[in-house]
């Protein structure tokens, strides 16, 4: 594809609820513009922008794709993003490195909750956006009720621009009533006349697009209201303005299937939606950034794939300057040279060689040294840092069991280059359970991590729910004794402690004290009593999680002196601690989490139920507008899974962060339940061993 200029530039988000039809109209528009000699199909796997293993098998988009097209010497990169709430993050990214958007419903389902988040990134990045009323072939379908649930939803900004030529089966085109024209059949579309029974409709929505464009302008509003007719000039600058300034969001309507009314949404795309030349970057500290050739490099890595075959692949927006392949630019985050190899513009999976890319425009370069997803690349002489991707915050954990020790040996890599492709993922070590933790935004999500690391780096695993890290300690005070003593052929062994142990305040930890006095213990051995007290408290109590908040204090005990050793009294040390726990009133503490949710007022009561179920304690609910904040506390054990509780409470519309917040007691009941299980599993793990 040839370069282009920026003002022949359109960089368009493609958003909307999962299964709206989106992937479809992305091919109707590749065919359309003659990108494609066929219109791949969902059902066989055959599109250009769900070509990943993971999208055929589950027939929805996870990724995004990219794909170029030319229309009316335009070049149009559409940025096709996943419906699917688990995929929000290159939603996300798509937003990004976009000037506008296209949101699509559909004309069976109207206004759902993907419809709800989509307009939310949208509105968050305050880009120029329009609806796009899908699947108009569907039976049963109401364009009119489909545009009051949307202005109802999003407000009364929103106003048709292109309206049905009948509906269902008799959907055959889509009257302009800006232009007042009506466009029929699939692509090439034929424009012609207003048909007799459609023009007193068609009129009725141009007077109401023509008020609302003049509302932004005072000579206009001026004109409309003496009874002035607005020229079409006027009209559609006007429009474009009020376009542009996010004060107009039309609505079109189409079919994606059968390739009607596509061609008039192409059209919008360049006469309506923004070039890069009208859109400015916000940089990280201060200050924006304008689309120019001539300027200093400044672009923004988007999207990062990594392959064990095809290697690391960086998708790039270039908001400023020009970057030329076989070159070096300098990363402003890493603070490090990279090497630019060669260029490449993207097709979905395919590849297309080319020599640069210019500001306004979007390229993809093969394997970057150092640089990731939210790194920004510039000229080394003048570094910016734009501004990073807002990615949502993990809410959903499991722990990743490799199924064997290979996989063990390959799962540390395998984790790594998956977070390299989604930065909505997070891991750690857990210390306490002995397990990798991977977190993200919902199980659907993690069931794609668990295939792509068996299919693209062979680690096999098993997705389990992380371990609560419960931990010990006691409610009182108690004097233990232990005597480490056994005799063999030679030397043998000898150590004696007396420790008192006493509760401590929650939070404080564990404290050592050395109180001996006359010599009992021998100075040199105190260091191994100690060492041995802090291995007991790793390794826990009766329960086996980690102890915490109590002093142990070295008050007695005594020594042989040719079979004592360190090792005896380190031994001794950790027996003493574990009886003097027993006989302080032990008792198991949970971790408790902050949570705070946001819901809609109208399932406040369902969710508040539910919380109640969870051993949860409400602290507060706030309204604001349609939603209400909810604050409230909950043992971790009880909303391991909130996530996913809270989707099907909401129907996908509410949203929660969670943060550590303390230690309780766990109730005696549910304390006997956990020993039980805890018996059951160290039993297993003996005949295992064996």
């Amino acid at each position: 594809m040839e370069n282009f200029g920026i003002a022949s530039i359109r960089n368009v988000a493609l958003l909307s609820h999962s299964g709206a039809g989106k992937t479809t109209l992305a091919e109707a528009m590749l065919f359309s513009a003659g990108a494609i000699n066929r219109m791949g199909k969902v059902d066989d796997g055959t599109t250009n922008s769900d070509y990943d293993p993971d999208e055929m098998k589950r027939k929805i988009s996870i990724n995004l794709s990219l794909l170029p097209f030319k229309w009316q010497n335009t070049k149009i990169n559409l940025l096709d993003a996943p419906g699917y709430a688990d995929f929000a993050g290159d939603a996300r990214a798509a937003v990004k490195a976009a000037e506008s958007a296209v949101i699509v419903v559909t004309a069976s389902s109207g206004v759902e909750v993907g419809t709800e988040n989509a307009w939310a990134i949208v509105e968050e990045a305050c880009l120029p956006r329009c609806i796009l009323i899908n699947k108009m072939d569907r039976d049963s379908v109401n364009f009119d009720a489909v545009v009051a649930a949307v202005r109802e939803k999003f407000g009364s900004r929103c106003i048709p621009l292109t309206i049905p030529m009948g509906s269902s089966k008799d959907f055959n085109g889509v009257i302009n009533v800006l232009k007042m024209k009506a466009f029929t059949g699939p692509h090439p579309a034929q424009e012609s006349d207003i048909p007799d029974d459609l023009a007193a409709s068609a009129k009725e929505y141009h007077e109401k697009l023509a008020e609302a464009v003049a509302e932004q302008d005072d000579k206009l509003i001026e004109e409309f209201l003496g009874g002035e007719e607005l020229t079409d000039e006027e009209l559609t600058s006007g429009l474009k303005k009020a376009i542009v300034s996010c004060e107009i969001v039309p609505i079109l309507t189409a079919s994606a299937l059968t390739n009607t009314g596509i061609d008039s949404l192409l059209d919008y795309f360049v006469d309506y939606m923004p070039s890069p030349e009208q859109h400015e970057v916000a940089l990280k500290d201060e200050g924006v950034i304008k689309a120019d050739d001539a300027g200093a490099l400044a672009a923004l890595v988007f999207k990062t794939t990594a392959d064990p075959y095809v290697g690391k692949l960086t998708y790039f927006r270039v908001f400023r300057g020009i970057l030329t392949a076989n070159s070096h630019v300098w990363n402003s985050v890493k603070n490090a040279d990279e090497r630019i190899g060669q260029l490449y513009s993207m097709h979905g999976k395919n590849q297309e060689t080319v020599s640069q890319v210019g500001a306004g425009d979007i390229g993809a370069v093969a394997k970057l040294s150092v640089t990731g997803t939210n790194d920004t690349l510039t000229a080394p002489e003048t570094p910016v840092v734009i501004s990073p991707i807002t990615f949502p915050a993990a809410t959903y954990s499991v722990a990743v069991h490799p199924k064997s020790k290979a996989d063990v040996d390959k799962l540390g890599h395998a984790v790594s280059k998956l977070l390299e492709e989604d930065p909505t993922l997070e891991s750690h070590r857990d210390h306490d359970t002995a397990e990798t933790i991977v977190s993200g935004l919902g199980d659907t999500q993690m069931d794609v991590m668990a295939d792509k690391m068996a299919r693209k780096y062979s680690v096999a695993v098993e997705l389990k729910p992380p371990r609560v890290p419960y931990r010990e300690t006691i409610t009182g005070s108690a004097r233990a004794e232990y005597k480490h003593k056994k005799q063999t052929g030679g030397h043998g062994q000898y150590g004696h402690v007396v420790l008192e142990v006493e509760a401590l305040p929650s939070g404080t930890g564990v404290e050592f004290v050395d109180k001996v006095v006359g010599g009992s213990v021998p100075r040199n051995y105190i260091p191994a009593v100690e060492k041995g007290i802090k291995e007991a408290v790793h390794e826990g109590g009766s329960l086996g999680f980690p102890i915490v908040d109590l002093r142990a204090t070295l008050c007695d005990g005594s020594y042989h002196a040719v079979d004592s050793s360190e090792i005896c009294f380190k031994i001794a040390g950790a027996g003493a601690l574990k009886k003097g726990m027993e006989a302080a009133g032990p008792i198991l503490l949970e971790p408790v989490v902050s949570l705070h949710i946001a819901v809609p007022s109208s399932v406040v009561g369902d969710v508040i139920g539910d919380l109640n179920t969870k051993r949860a304690q409400v602290q507060g609910i706030n309204p604001k507008d349609d939603f209400s904040m909810i604050d409230a506390k909950a043992p971790l054990a009880e909303v391991q899974r909130y996530a996913i509780d809270l989707k099907s409470l909401t129907h996908g519309r509410g949203n929660f962060t969670m943060t550590f917040d303390h230690y309780q007691q766990v109730p005696a009941h549910l304390t006997q339940k956990l020993v039980a299980e805890r018996a059951v599993e160290v039993t297993a793990t003996s005949q295992n061993s064996h």
